[in-house]
């Protein structure tokens, strides 16, 4: 007889997390290699996975390899030790990148030069005209912000700084001696990547990248030398930031000194010239104590998240997607305030298709009213001017209670994050900078409102972030409600957040880390109890990762007792879908498209009481045990339809979805005979209908038709 926690407990059935990434970071190269996209969104995918690729050295493998210099050898839920990962994420970034440039240079490059946009990868390649223009752009702008660095006995070689461009050039000098010397430059962050050749009127736009015109000049910089051989190079770093909260006695201050250590940590991977020369390369790799797998060689030009630059060219509009313009939320197309609008009923926001604005204007409108008498927010990653801070400077200036938690440990937006918190401190806000242990992920923003009938507080739950920015790019929902349960525990929330008051029990929502992981287990392993029984049962889990085993093991239990799992992961699923005896009732989708997947769905059929949650955790050992997360439950039974038919739509998406194999790879799902469904496509067409149909209802004189008498005569 199989032994069931045998086969829950093997390796062979979970799929490591980084090389399931990897796989995700294939599928939004797919959506590069799409000939039927817009040529100009398909550069824009492969920036992204460029882009993609940087952060998971930066924190991912620079996390593995901090493990193998500590000697931690404990496997991963799919048997695998940190070394042997860095050797299978090795392996398979070096076959990533090779596509990657396989795609530019044999597929993009010559689409774009069909559409009258040149590239010129080399300088060698400039006609007589535009070699004299790049020479004098040379002289004119980029020769004055240079400084070439020479290393020899007296001048050791130099700190590069992460994610920096560079050229390395091996010099002679013009008095005979044999001796070659290191030299190098760094390509300047402050000057555009990608300068624009004056042409003829007909022939198209011709570009160059500054590297290249650097490095046809490299000579002026040294001029008592031959320049021998030059070649451009790139540093990733380890920028994986370790904090003792406990010992740091000011945790803004110990961020800030991180951040700086951040741009020097360990090399961890070089990219260089495929044609770089032998020595050069020994050179960089000697001094960057760097290992020859975490050595790129790269067909075409270093760092391809210049791609996202080239997408801004003006002229080639035809070549992109028509821009979708968010729409007005129906509920708030009205005379009447935010507040009175509340009031009726809850709201469900869908971002991107509907706007953010009522999200902003909440706190706007809150920061003037004078029967406001609090608002609190957690804030997680903001936009660069966000107005939503602006807000709550001014409500702290209209002498309004303020309460911010600002998360200083947001990865990658901590030094943004500290300027924001300072900024409100200034303004008279009262700042919470996270808690000890835990970084605070969850997006709540409460209103306290004085009113005729006694105090009313007002409530925002999200699946994503306040950055007014992103919500035009990520799918998120958010929920406005003034259900007194609700406030009563987003009070509690904000009270365990700025002091040590966590209540005993919860009305509505389900905070982690103490209470969510509990309720997850709960709530599947209801299903599975109903399944066998014979009642109905069926969960459906749309979030951008899963690779926490215990819920893992949980689906596999439910799939094994009959019940019908339909997961839509956008990012890391360690679980394995569709291998018989162990997850034959369960399918995983995986969305890709114009949009960025962020919003967490969570479905519970519950023999026929369905419940269905949102919330800011994925199923992921971070959030449910290490951040402070929120989901909230939606229990309006018509917002409750509208979420089924998002997830429905989803699941039936044929376009943009990735079915996963049991071998753990994605496969697009097969659409032959069948109607093309577009998930995000027809959520922006939905949109625009909700809107028309508001319109009708408010302007129903603007419907009729006059049809004028004829004369029968």
């Amino acid at each position: 007889m199989v032994d069931i926690n045998e086969i829950y407990s093997n390796p062979n059935n979970y799929v490591n997390r980084e090389l399931s990434w990897i796989e995700f970071d294939y599928r939004v190269l797919g959506e590069a290699r799409d000939k039927s996209i817009p040529l100009f969104e398909r550069l824009k995918f492969l920036s992204i996975t460029a882009s993609n690729l940087d952060e998971f050295y930066m924190v991912r493998v620079a996390s593995l390899k901090d493990m193998v210099h500590a000697k931690y050898t404990k496997p991963d839920i799919a048997g695998l030790k940190p070394g042997e990962q860095l050797e299978k994420i090795s392996e398979k970034t070096h076959e990533l990148v090779a596509l990657q440039y396989s795609t530019f240079n044999r597929s993009l490059l010559p689409s774009l030069k069909q559409n009258g946009l040149h590239f010129i990868l080399n300088h060698e390649d400039l006609s007589e005209e535009e070699g004299q223009f790049v020479d004098s752009y040379f002289e004119r702008d980029v020769y004055p912000v240079l400084t070439p660095m020479a290393v020899d006995s007296s001048r050791p070689f130099p700190l590069i700084r992460n994610k920096s461009l560079n050229i390395a050039a091996l010099l002679k000098k013009k008095s005979g001696e044999e001796e070659l010397e290191f030299a190098m430059v760094q390509v300047p962050s402050v000057l555009p990547r990608m300068i624009k050749l004056p042409g003829k009127k007909g022939e198209g736009q011709k570009v160059i990248l500054l590297e290249q015109i650097i490095e046809r000049n490299i000579g002026s910089l040294f001029l008592n030398y031959h320049v021998v051989t030059a070649s451009p190079f790139r540093v990733m770093r380890n920028a994986d930031l370790t904090l003792d909260e406990e010992e740091a006695v000011d945790l803004l201050e110990e961020i800030q000194k991180q951040l700086k250590k951040r741009q020097w940590g360990e090399a961890i991977r070089l990219e260089v010239e495929e044609k770089i020369d032998k020595s050069l390369l020994k050179i960089l790799k000697r001094e960057l104590s760097i290992s020859s797998s975490d050595i790129f060689l790269i067909g075409g030009p270093l760092d391809l998240t210049f791609l996202m630059k080239m997408y801004g060219l003006k002229g080639f509009d035809h070549l992109k997607a028509i821009p979708y313009i968010p729409q007005q939320v129906p509920e708030f197309m009205n005379e009447e305030d935010i507040f009175t609008n509340i009031r009726k009923g809850d709201i469900l926001l869908h971002h991107p298709y509907e706007s953010f604005d009522p999200v902003v204007d909440f706190v706007k409108t809150a920061a003037k009213d004078p029967e406001v008498l609090a608002i609190k927010q957690t804030l997680y990653r903001v936009s660069g001017n966000s107005p939503i801070i602006a807000a709550l400077a001014e409500a702290a200036d209209n002498r309004k209670q303020v309460s911010v938690l600002v998360e200083l440990k947001a990865r990658f937006d901590e030094e943004n994050n500290i300027n924001w918190a300072k900024m409100l401190e200034k303004a008279g806000c009262h700042v919470i900078y996270g808690l000890v242990g835990l970084k605070t992920h969850s997006k709540i923003t409460l209103v306290v409102r004085r009113e005729e009938d006694g105090i009313r507080r007002y409530v925002h739950l999200g699946t994503g972030n306040y950055n007014d920015s992103t919500a035009k790019l990520y799918t998120d929902f958010g929920l406005m409600t003034c259900n007194p349960q609700i406030g009563e525990d987003a009070t509690a929330v904000f009270n365990m957040l700025s002091g040590y008051s966590e209540p005993l029990q919860w009305n509505k929502l389900v905070v982690a880390p103490i209470w969510l992981r509990a309720r997850f287990l709960k709530m599947i392993r209801r299903e599975t109890k109903n399944a066998k029984v014979g009642k109905s049962a069926h969960i459906i889990a749309k979030m951008n990762s899963l690779c926490d085993k215990d819920i893992i093991v949980a689906l596999y239990e439910a799939s094994c007792s009959g019940v019908k799992i339909q997961l839509i992961v956008r990012g890391v699923c360690s679980l394995k879908a569709g291998v018989p005896g162990l997850s034959e009732n369960i399918s995983v989708h995986s969305i890709i498209g114009n949009f960025l997947e962020h919003a967490r769905i969570f479905y519970f059929e519950n023999d026929g009481s369905t419940e269905l949650y949102l919330g800011s955790a994925d199923w992921m050992p971070r959030n449910l045990d290490k951040r402070v997360e929120i989901m909230f439950p939606v229990e309006d039974e018509d917002l409750k339809e509208r979420i089924c038919d998002v997830l429905k739509l989803q699941i039936e998406d044929n376009v943009k979805a990735h079915i996963l194999l049991p071998d753990g790879t994605y496969e697009k799902p097969d659409r032959r005979g069948r109607i093309q469904r577009n998930s995000q496509e027809e959520f922006c067409e939905e949109a625009k209908l909700a809107v028309k149909d508001e319109l009708k209802k408010l302007n129903p004189q603007a419907n009729r038709v006059f049809i004028p008498t004829e004369s029968h005569n």
